[in-house]
């Protein structure tokens, strides 16, 4: 589990660095071709951290309305009034990294093992990675193009 925490971690360290020179207008940017801007990944992904840190037991805490805004199948939207500011979705990201980092920590190896009536992913293991590793890498490769989409350099070496 450390290295999944690590890699968690650095992920999110990716993230943060992707958008920490942009302004709140640039946050909701949609360039053609590029479906998510930066306000809606991050909100997504602080969606999915709540998620799956219900599904491990821990208490909902984001606002009712983060489903419909945020959660699969959600639309971005260039219109700053649908969204909390930049420096509210940085902080509900470090809280919901938080949050997750700590309800990981308490997992045991059995709840690990713990059966899912899904062929792809047969556990709670497999879940945990496919949710906390590849999701979010996924999300962070596309921040990555979008900030190009939108003129910008890449901010951040992703390893």
């Amino acid at each position: 589990m450390p290295e999944l925490l690590d890699t968690f971690r650095n992920t999110l360290k990716f993230i943060e660095q992707s958008v920490a020179d942009l302004s709140e207008e640039e946050m909701i940017e949609q360039p053609a071709g590029v479906p998510n801007h930066a306000t809606w990944t991050l909100g997504h992904l602080i969606h999915s951290c709540q998620g799956i840190a219900n599904e491990l037991g821990a208490p909902r805490w984001l606002p009712d309305d983060w489903e419909s805004i945020f959660g699969y199948g959600s639309t971005p939207v260039s219109d700053l009034s649908r969204y909390p500011s930049k420096s509210e979705m940085l902080r509900a990201l470090t809280d919901a990294a938080d949050r997750l980092h700590q309800t990981l920590s308490s997992v045991s190896e059995s709840a690990l093992k713990q059966s899912l009536p899904d062929e792809t992913l047969p556990t709670i293991g497999h879940l945990l990675f496919q949710v906390v590793i590849a999701h979010m890498a996924f999300h962070a490769g596309q921040l990555a193009v979008w900030r190009r989409a939108i003129g910008k350099q890449s901010a951040a070496v992703f390893v």
